[in-house]
């Protein structure tokens, strides 16, 4: 959406319901409809149905649930994952989430060729915590081109919104937030971060100077504290996510 002249990543309702639970929700309605409709004569029939429906919804229910807290996260950094049902990553997968909100998700299950390319990245930039961070910049960017000709989103653009019609190529910054986090996480998992921890995601947006609403994933730099952003949204397909203070962030447009 945009405002004024500026771009904004998508606002968001409730979270969005995982696709079994739209798939049983259908089910429901179309057989809860069959149900009125059966004629007083076709009790056997109609009991049956009946128990079949409430069967279901009690599937549903379990399929609402959220994903339960993983210890060791922040409130913050769980509910990026629990707000959309899914897990946080493990040392050998992460869900990779596109098309606005995580509305559409794939497993990436990490090979020893991606280990490998990923440490080679980090190690290249183990000398300080500078070069730490542009170490991360190289492995967001390489992510973006490990995953876009799998996703389609080798064809997404930079500040994608809903103006462009085509999610099912592009992340929202809710999108870049979760797999940027995600890959922090991945990191951590593999001891490669030795001079930054994961900071909470970070928002901004002040309606009073026409600064639009945006999020991103954070690095907190061990020795001085400083927050660092790693924020792939402004950027386009393979081009290097944008790496700052938050100070200076937080004054972007």
């Amino acid at each position: 959406m945009r405002a004024g002249n500026a771009w904004t990543c998508t606002i968001h309702g409730p979270p969005v319901m995982r696709w079994q639970q739209v798939d049983l929700a259908l089910r429901l309605t179309v057989l809860s409809r069959a149900v009125r409709v059966m004629r007083d004569g076709d009790q056997t029939v109609r009991r049956r149905l009946t128990g079949f429906v409430l069967g279901l919804a009690v599937l549903a229910g379990i399929a609402a649930e959220p994903v339960a807290a993983e210890p060791g996260l922040s409130y913050e950094i769980d509910y990026l994952y629990s707000s959309v049902s899914i897990y946080p990553p493990s040392a050998t997968s992460m869900t990779v989430c596109y098309g606005f909100v995580c509305r559409r998700r794939e497993i990436l299950e990490f090979t020893p060729a991606d280990r490998a390319a990923i440490t080679a990245i980090m190690k290249a930039g183990s000398a300080n915590a500078s070069a730490e961070r542009a170490a991360v910049q190289k492995v967001v960017t390489w992510f973006d081109g490990r995953m876009g000709p799998i996703l389609g989103t080798n064809k997404r653009v930079a500040k994608a919104d809903f103006r462009y019609y085509d999610d099912k190529h592009n992340y929202d910054c809710w999108d870049t937030t979760r797999n940027t986090t995600s890959l922090l996480l991945v990191l951590r998992h593999w001891g490669l971060l030795k001079f930054h921890d994961i900071g909470d995601p970070k928002f901004r947006g002040n309606a009073l100077v026409l600064q639009t609403p945006h999020n991103t994933a954070v690095l907190a730099d061990r020795a001085t504290k400083v927050e660092w952003v790693v924020d792939l949204w402004p950027r386009g397909y393979l081009q290097p996510p944008d790496v700052m203070t938050v100070t200076q962030w937080m004054k972007e447009d």
